[in-house]
């Protein structure tokens, strides 16, 4: 039996996260797929629970191995994937793996696992805020800044790409409306 993958994508600051979050603690089948990275270590974030962090030479090893569900070179030098063994883990578990990754990501899943895979393409309220926020967090410099805000709108562009568009215009609205779309998939 093939495992049931549930996808949130969204441009960088839509609140996938927050709502994947939100997800985990309400419904104990869920279970998040942790990904691979190349890119440095925040110091809020744990190796193996917010992602794998991989050198640039493990990583590409890994893809020689076929190790990856997908990856990608997401920005220069910061390249993401998602693990096979991470998917097995998951369903060995009898649980359902919830994934928080890019727009890319999401279709390649999509393609692989066809209806067992739902997306779910989380949308800001317009372009303008999602910059707002990334501006906010202050964890890029002017050039990773622009490079995010250029993705951001390729990103928006391919919503329409996804089984359901999640308007997270009023959070307490959009988590009732995750979770209803939770409930009808499991």
């Amino acid at each position: 039996m093939s495992p049931k993958l549930l996808v949130f994508t969204a441009p960088s600051g839509a609140g996938k996260t927050t709502i994947v979050r939100h997800l985990l603690e309400k419904f104990s089948k869920l279970e998040f797929s942790v990904s691979a990275t190349t890119r440095a270590q925040r110091p809020h974030e744990t190796d193996g629970k917010d992602y794998y962090f991989l050198s640039e030479e493990n990583f590409k090893k890994k893809i020689e191995q076929d190790a990856f569900l997908e990856w990608e070179e997401v920005y220069k030098g910061s390249i993401y994937g998602t693990l096979h063994s991470e998917i097995e883990r998951i369903s060995s578990e009898g649980k359902i793996a919830v994934f928080d990754i890019d727009v890319k990501g999401a279709l390649n899943i999509k393609q692989q696992y066809g209806n067992e895979a739902f997306t779910i393409f989380v949308k800001p309220p317009s372009l303008e805020v999602l910059i707002e926020r990334l501006s906010k967090r202050g964890t890029e410099d002017e050039t990773a800044f622009q490079k995010r805000v250029d993705r951001m709108k390729y990103e928006m562009s391919c919503e329409k790409k996804f089984d359901f568009i999640l308007l997270n215009d009023e959070l307490p609205l959009a988590l009732e409306q995750a979770e209803q779309l939770v409930l009808k998939f499991i």
